[in-house]
Parts: structure tokens; sequence; C-alpha cells
């Protein structure tokens, strides 16, 4: 059953990033967690008409839709990390997915997506699941840990997320965050093979600033 779905999911270039069997919604025997499917989704996103239509909100909207879509093909019930109050706790479940970890610098840290991991839904199931071996934390083999010293202005630390400092130096002319994405969050060595392209992210640091 569990490949079945991921095979719908991945149809629509998302690919599921976790899963959750306790602590989950009424109802819910099994929830997925979906994030986008890298390389390639940011080419499918853009040629959406969400994205084509000028409209506010694109990406949140393309994922209303397309998971809205599966979950209705796959007798699940759609969960959005947006759209709220009341918002959904899906920083929980990923980590109750045992799949994201809180990472060095305080950022969520995935074994597939690094730094980069988003959540753009969850799927419901009423069926509990058997789910696949969860694998370690990649932060405990990441002997570096560039995440550290990335920051030019240590807004990412141990000690918590420095809001303003970021957003001050995000106007430098010096600093690419903007064109390129976070530079914490790109030099994860998981990040770095995960295959997100300097376009999305600097359409997701827009967003942000």
């Amino acid at each position: 059953m569990l490949q079945d779905i991921e095979n719908e999911v991945e149809k629509q270039h998302l690919s599921i990033l976790g899963g959750v069997t306790e602590a989950v919604p009424e109802g819910i025997g099994t929830l997925l967690l979906l994030g986008p499917r890298e390389p390639g989704f940011w080419e499918v996103f853009t040629a959406s008409e969400e994205y084509r239509d000028g409209q506010a909100d694109p990406l949140d909207r393309w994922s209303s839709r397309v998971i809205g879509d599966l979950a209705n093909t796959l007798n699940a019930k759609p969960f959005f990390p947006f759209g709220g109050p009341p918002w959904d706790p899906f920083l929980q479940w990923a980590l109750d997915s045992g799949r994201a970890h809180v990472s060095p610098v305080g950022l969520l840290v995935h074994d597939t997506a690094g730094l980069m991991v988003s959540f753009r839904g969850a799927l419901g199931f009423a069926t509990r699941m058997d789910l696949p071996e969860i694998p370690p934390n990649p932060c405990d083999s990441c002997e570096k840990r560039p995440c550290l010293t990335a920051c030019p202005v240590d807004a990412l630390s141990p000690a918590g997320y420095d809001v303003a400092a970021c957003k001050t130096d995000l106007d430098r002319k010096e600093n690419d965050c903007m064109s390129k994405g976070c530079a914490v969050r790109r030099v994860c060595p998981v990040s770095v093979g995960y295959g997100r392209l300097e376009d999305q992210s600097a359409f997701h640091m827009r967003a942000f600033k």
C-alpha cells in the first residue's frame, strides 16, 4: 500500500519525507508528510497556472490543489502547514517521524533534504501502516558542521535565530543569500546533494524578506 501511495505522490514531483502513526489527528492511522521531490520540482511548479497567474501565494495554492487531488485519489485527508489559525503541528510531526531533527543551528534537518527540507502538506490515512526503518540523524556523522560558521552575522546559532540581524545582512551588496538561498542551508552536506535550484531558493527568500 505504501509503495502505491509513493508512486502516486511522485507523479506530482513530491516525495514522502516521513510518516507518523502516533499523536496523529483523530481518525487518522498514518500521516505521511510531503515535500518537493528534487531535482525537478521547480520546473513542474513554474509551469503551473498558479505560478503564472500573478496572484498571491502561488506555492500554497499549488499545494492545495495538487495534494487535495492526491487525497481524493488515495482516499485520504489532506493537511497543510498554511491556512490557519488553527495551525497543524507540522514541525512536531516532522520530529515525530524520526526523519527530521533539530540541527546545531536550530533549523530542522532531514535525512535526504538536509537543511533545505520543506513540507508542502500531508496525507492522512485511516489505516495504520508499517513505515520504513528510520535512517540516522545526518548531523551525527557530520564532523565539520559547516552550518555553525556559514552565516556572516551568526544569525543562526544554538542560542536561537536573530531575525533582525539576518534581515539587516540581507541588504548588504555582498550578501548572496537573496539570490542563492540562505548560506547556512546551502553548506549542509545533505542539502548540497538534494538538488534544489537557486531560483527556487530565491523564491523562498523573497517571500521571507
